[in-house]
């Protein structure tokens, strides 16, 4: 049986955020949904939750790697069993407001427009973003940053196929790799303009990791191949 959404969600490690992460999915107001999880090679107790929640809901799915693969890879593989008409992401670390994929998809439902993004709130912040960059078309920022909050992506099945998916040689910075390619391949992606979810920015991978994050992203806006 095919759903309206599946949303993918990949954690390593991070038994303290993913029953948040989860919820917040399985919570939703839209509920034609299945939640696609993929524990790549956690130690803690990341695998066991999710579990969990397969057994208390049938919309759950969940997925382990033998060894970690890193974010890019194992979303691929999860879209490899996507069922959905729409794919969506979340992270294990956010929190989906509750009528995030409701508004989302009767947006695209109603549109020409292959795929969404929203604003976020900052965990534990007053703030919202993306700030000013809101306000230009994404073809002109993504010439220079990544315009997209990655956690609220929502894109056509069809179109992410289309597209080549994730592009595994990008460890890092893989959705602005995938964003890039959507727009240069002139599919249509918009930002929604309300904050549809928190982000955490304390301890994630693009705060831990931002000598590779800018790395990649350099690739990215250069078009380049990165070593590997």
């Amino acid at each position: 049986m095919s759903q309206k959404i599946s949303v993918l969600l990949s954690v390593h490690n991070d038994e303290k955020n993913i029953e948040n992460a989860i919820s917040s999915i399985l919570n939703q107001t839209l509920e034609d949904l299945e939640l696609l999880l993929m524990d790549d090679y956690s130690s803690d107790k990341s695998y066991d939750i999710c579990q969990k929640y397969s057994n208390l809901d049938k919309r759950v799915r969940v997925f382990k790697n033998n060894k970690n693969i890193g974010l890019t890879k194992s979303l691929n593989l999860l879209a490899n069993e996507a069922r959905g008409e729409y794919i969506a992401r979340q992270d294990s670390d956010d929190v989906s407001h509750k009528d995030r994929l409701l508004k989302q998809y009767m947006y695209l439902n109603n549109s020409k427009i292959d795929g969404c993004t929203t604003l976020a709130k900052i965990m534990g912040k007053n703030l919202v973003i993306p700030n000013y960059s809101r306000y230009i078309h994404p073809k002109i920022v993504i010439k220079y940053k990544n315009p997209f909050i990655h956690g609220t992506l929502m894109l056509k099945s069809k179109t992410f196929r289309e597209v080549g998916k994730y592009d595994e040689k990008f460890y890092y910075a893989q959705d602005y790799k995938l964003f890039n390619d959507l727009i240069k391949n002139n599919f249509k992606i918009t930002i929604l303009k309300e904050a549809l979810y928190t982000l955490n920015m304390n301890n994630n991978i693009s705060t831990i990791n931002q000598k590779e994050q800018a790395y990649f992203a350099k690739c990215v806006k250069k078009n380049l191949i990165p070593y590997v």
